[in-house]
């Protein structure tokens, strides 16, 4: 099996942490790694350095190289411009044909944690069975859900159908991405709705088929090498919302997986309890809770009193506070900024 770990988002949310230059994934704030080296080191070791490509941008070709020294450089899949993720997904399959590779494909994300890593390559492996077994079907994994998190997608599950090794095997049955707070919770407690963590496995030349039948406005333009010209448009809207269900199932899973993919989610990726608050650099706090506190600049000290539920991040150049409730919009604040002439601080 091929996995493709994409690694050309630029974390707009976790801003100003991660930067158009240094985005997220690259950031080593994880025991001294970043999550891309994580992604990468929890699948190389079950499925070799050789099957693992890094599908990114241009300005981010050096930084993965230097990451990863044990990825072959012509692993490294270079995107001709950012066309969002229906033309990504549909470059990698083209590309993964191109040098001649068929069965199974894995579409895998560089900026997620993991704690129960021998589930994720377990499912992954068995997944990769289930498409040798029936090549023209997507299979999706579904992690089991610690909190009504409102700020993820959640993915359902139909019936029961089959065991794929240790792993339950259910029918697609739809999901919801960002559901309001209360149906969040309703979705929590009912037992169907699991979190999505977006990873699926299918086969390459399914894939491709599905975007000759579902997606032509895709498919053609990439295809013939006219990337640029490929309609913009999210994969689950070119390809997922148009599938038959019947061609879907879903892997349940407790990976004990987090998306720190706000300045909140990562702080709750990090922290022990909800309470503790998650510190780096010169901090000093009192009678605070619940924060997320960081310092990037030397020689200064981030002072904070009687604060609940905040996020301060100082960066050299750039100081943002922020209530957690209110993380979600940091990315209209990058968007007004970038309006505003301000790009050279984002």
């Amino acid at each position: 099996m091929k996995l493709v770990i994409f690694a050309g988002g630029i974390g707009t949310r976790l801003w100003p942490l991660s930067r158009v230059n240094s985005p997220k994934q690259f950031d080593q704030i994880f025991n001294g790694a970043s999550t891309l080296q994580l992604a990468f080191r929890r699948t190389a070791p079950v499925f070799g350095a050789k099957n693992i490509f890094i599908q990114t941008v241009e300005p981010y070709r050096n930084i993965i190289a230097e990451q990863l020294p044990e990825l072959p450089r012509e692993n490294i899949l270079v995107e001709p411009s950012r066309r969002d993720l229906g033309p990504a997904v549909c470059f990698a399959a083209v590309e993964l044909r191109r040098r001649g590779y068929g069965g199974a494909m894995a579409i895998l994300w560089s900026d997620h944690l993991m704690k129960n890593t021998g589930e994720f390559t377990g499912a992954l492996a068995a997944a990769e069975e289930m498409i040798a077994a029936d090549p023209e079907r997507f299979i999706f994994l579904a992690e089991q859900p610690r909190f009504a998190n409102n700020n993820l997608g959640w993915i359902k599950l139909g019936e029961k159908i089959d065991r794929a090794g240790q792993f339950a095997l259910h029918c697609f049955a739809g999901w919801k991405y960002r559901p309001a707070y209360d149906e969040c919770r309703e979705m929590f407690t009912g037992g169907d709705y699991f979190w999505n963590p977006g990873y699926f496995i299918t086969s390459i030349d399914f894939l491709l088929h599905s975007y000759w039948s579902l997606a032509p406005e895709i498919y053609h333009p990439v295809i013939s090498g006219n990337y640029e010209q490929a309609l913009k448009q999210h994969f689950d809207e070119a390809i997922i919302e148009k599938l038959d269900l019947s061609r879907a199932a879903v892997i349940k899973v407790n990976m004990g997986w987090s998306d720190p993919g706000t300045l909140y989610a990562l702080k709750e990726a990090l922290q022990k309890s909800c309470d503790e608050n998650v510190a780096h650099g010169q901090v000093a706090a009192y009678n605070t809770s619940d924060s997320l506190l960081y310092n990037l600049e030397k020689g200064k000290i981030l002072a904070v009193v009687g604060l609940s539920g905040m996020v301060v991040i100082n960066t050299p150049d750039a100081l943002l506070v922020v209530p957690k409730s209110e993380v979600v919009h940091v990315s209209k604040l990058i968007k007004k900024m970038e309006e505003s002439g301000l790009k050279d601080f984002l």
